[in-house]
C-alpha cells in the first residue's frame, strides 16, 4: 500500500557553523536599582576575577564586583560595589552603594548606602546616608550639604594627636552623652 521512499545513500555535506555570541567592549546598558528609584544608564563593570591596584578614575558610572586597591575618583558619577566586591581604597563619587566590603574613607556629594550584605570600615562624608539593618559600619559619619561635600577634600584622621592633651578640658572626647542600659 504505502511505499517508502528510498533514502539516498549519499548524505549531503553539511558545513558545521558555530553560533558565536558577540562580546562588546562598550559599556552595557543596565537597570540600576537604588533604594528609591530605578534608572537605566550605562555603567562600566569590573568582574569578580579582576584585581586593580592603583588609581581608578572615570567619567561614567562604575560597578565593582572584583578587587580594587588604591583610590577611586568618580566625582560626578555613581559607584556600586557588588556583593563580591572587595575595595581597599579611598572613594570619591557622587553616589556610593555598598553590597560588598570597603576599607577606606568614602566622600560622596550625594548619598552613601550600605546594604544588608555590605560592610564599611572608614570615615564617611555625604549629604545623605542609608545603613540597612544587618550592615556593618565602623568609622565616623559627617553629614554635609551637597555643595559643601563637593568642595571639601577628604580629611585624613589625626591619629597622632592625643585627645586629652588639654588638662583644662573636662570632656576630652567632646560633650558627655547620657547612656541607658535596657534589659
Amino acid at each position: 500500500m504505502w511505499k517508502r521512499k528510498e533514502e539516498s545513500s549519499v548524505n549531503p555535506v553539511v558545513n558545521p557553523i558555530k553560533e558565536v555570541t558577540r562580546v562588546s567592549t562598550l559599556p552595557q546598558e543596565r537597570k540600576i536599582e537604588t533604594g528609591h528609584e530605578t534608572a537605566k544608564t550605562t555603567m562600566a563593570h569590573i568582574g569578580k576575577s579582576v584585581l586593580i591596584k592603583g588609581e581608578l578614575s572615570g567619567s561614567e558610572d562604575l560597578y565593582i564586583d572584583g578587587k580594587v586597591e588604591g583610590t577611586i575618583e568618580l566625582r560626578e558619577h555613581n559607584l556600586s560595589i557588588g556583593p563580591n566586591g572587595q575595595v581597599h581604597a579611598n572613594i570619591n563619587a557622587k553616589e556610593v552603594v555598598i553590597q560588598g566590603s570597603v576599607k577606606g574613607d568614602v566622600l560622596a556629594t550625594d548619598r552613601v548606602e550600605i546594604k544588608k550584605s555590605g560592610s564599611l570600615r572608614g570615615d564617611l562624608v555625604a549629604a545623605r546616608v542609608v545603613i540597612e539593618d544587618g550592615a556593618y559600619f565602623k568609622g565616623s559619619i559627617d553629614i554635609q550639604k551637597g555643595e559643601e561635600t563637593a568642595t571639601k577634600p577628604a580629611q585624613p584622621k589625626k591619629a597622632d594627636t592625643p585627645r586629652n592633651s588639654d588638662p583644662a578640658n573636662k570632656y576630652p572626647g567632646g560633650v558627655p552623652v547620657e547612656t541607658k542600659q535596657v534589659f
